[in-house]
């Protein structure tokens, strides 16, 4: 079974994405950085609903897992 690089959660208005491994802690830093919008749990990346399917989409055509 492949390793989460990223587990998904739903939270009502917002969603979190936390970067479990290496690579997903440096694929945040390269690709949003902590300075990028309002995001107060930083590695852990704040969303709304109609930005997760294209950013999911990316990590996963990157080669990263998000569940």
């Amino acid at each position: 079974m492949a390793k989460v690089d990223f587990p998904v959660d739903n939270h009502g208005s917002i969603i979190l994405v936390h970067p479990l491994t290496q690579a997903g802690i440096d694929y945040v830093n390269e690709n949003i950085g902590k300075d990028n919008g309002f995001q107060p749990y930083w590695p852990t990346v704040v969303f709304e609903h109609r930005y997760i399917d294209a950013f999911v989409g990316k990590i996963r055509a990157d080669g990263l897992l998000a569940r």
